[in-house]
């Protein structure tokens, strides 16, 4: 990437959020096409562990898709970048370590429209992964809900299921799956057996 061919300081971070089935990938799939039909050069990204319906797409629940690269490091992101590229889009950030902000800040220094999409809580309803870093760095946020399975309310929260019953607050963190593995819930149906602590999410 060549500082000469975008402007400094003209970039930006665009970062799209929320539950399980709130519309985060449809949202992203949505920005990248309005930009290839603006003749922008575009270039989507995908965490590898996201195999649920095909490794080689972002796809939404509704069936629409778009062409990316399945990578689970950031040189996998370098490898496909060249100077013309104009927009990066991202999908599943919260799976990649922290390493990603330090790229990302650099493309949108670089005059890069970066288009990240992800959960900003995991299961139990705790911060996720790089995405606080990123909500704060953000130059926009699009927050979403989902509708929630239990009571039809606005959804935040994205339960996790064991055998139909919400997932322990010591359960894994991350399990790849869809309906058979979680449910968007509001902040009265989601079921933690745990209270939750911010402790390690203080500002230091």
């Amino acid at each position: 990437m060549n500082e000469s061919t975008t402007p400094k300081g003209r970039g930006k971070l665009e970062v799209i959020c929320g539950p399980m089935f709130s519309g985060k990938s449809e949202e992203l799939i949505r920005r990248l096409r309005r930009a290839m039909i603006a003749k922008q050069r575009v270039v989507a990204f995908k965490h590898s562990l996201d195999n649920r319906t095909t490794v080689e797409h972002i796809a939404s629940h509704d069936g629409r898709t778009i062409k990316a690269f399945p990578v689970d490091t950031i040189d996998g992101i370098y490898k496909q970048l060249t100077p013309d590229v104009d927009v990066i889009g991202i999908d599943e950030v919260q799976f990649f370590q922290p390493t990603i902000v330090t790229l990302v800040h650099q493309l949108v220094t670089e005059g890069k429209r970066v288009i990240i999409a992800g959960f900003e809580r995991d299961f139990r309803g705790l911060p996720m992964g790089p995405m606080p870093l990123f909500l704060a760095l953000a130059d926009s946020v699009l927050k979403l809900s989902a509708i929630c399975a239990i009571c039809g309310k606005e959804a935040q929260f994205s339960q996790r299921l064991v055998n139909g019953k919400p997932a322990k607050f010591d359960d894994p963190t991350i399990v790849i799956g869809a309906q058979d593995c979680y449910q968007a819930r509001c902040r009265a149906c989601h079921v933690i057996d745990k209270p939750l602590t911010f402790d390690e999410h203080e500002c230091s």
